[in-house]
């Protein structure tokens, strides 16, 4: 049996954070300082998309109106408005950590599997190619100008491009539990398959 550690659980970490002074108390994370390289986030990255990949050949195998069939719960409510904002958001955040402008783009834009997976390849390759041009210390190091569609706190790179990539884990779990309740279950899509 699982114990809860109750919902006050956190106020040690909070309390420990909201007790940082200066910076220099602050976890390294915080600080700018070079916690990731460009390879483990590539391999990250890499990982990512292959799971995403497996995912979408199992959702190519469910009857269309599946994927677009409204499920309550969940924020994006159905299979592939989950599969479009994975995408549309990566291809966003790398945007921004460019101070470039993104118009956006959703489901009216992207109606097939052919075309999404299209269009998962292309912001794939222009994340690479993005990663691919910064230094290591430019990775690491936090933005000074807020770019034009920035939204929260000023973030590193890396920090950010790890964003991208838990953000996909999470709507990639959420459509593993919309599978199921539409009952097909996909199969093991986790980073670190057994």
């Amino acid at each position: 049996m699982i114990k809860s550690r109750g919902r006050f659980a956190l106020r040690p970490k909070i309390a420990a954070i909201r007790s940082w002074s200066t910076l220099s108390d602050a976890p390294t994370w915080r600080k700018g300082r070079g916690m990731f390289t460009k390879a483990g986030i590539l391999e990250l990255h890499a990982a990512m998309h292959e799971r995403l990949d497996l995912l979408l050949h199992h959702v190519a195998t469910v009857p269309d109106e599946f994927r677009h069939k409204p499920i309550s719960g969940f924020g994006h409510p159905s299979i592939w408005k989950q599969l479009v904002h994975i995408v549309t958001c990566e291809e966003g955040w790398i945007h921004d950590l460019q101070n470039r402008a993104f118009p956006g783009w959703g489901e009216r834009d992207c109606r097939t599997m052919p075309n999404l997976v299209a269009a998962k390849e292309r912001i794939r390759g222009a994340t690479r190619i993005y990663l691919g041009d910064l230094t290591e210390e430019q990775l690491n190091t936090t933005l000074t100008t807020r770019p034009v569609d920035w939204g929260g706190e000023l973030r590193s790179p890396a920090f950010i491009l790890l964003h991208v990539i838990t953000h996909a884990f999470h709507h990639k779990g959420q459509i593993v539990a919309m599978l199921r309740i539409l009952g097909y279950p996909a199969p093991d899509t986790d980073l670190q398959q057994v």
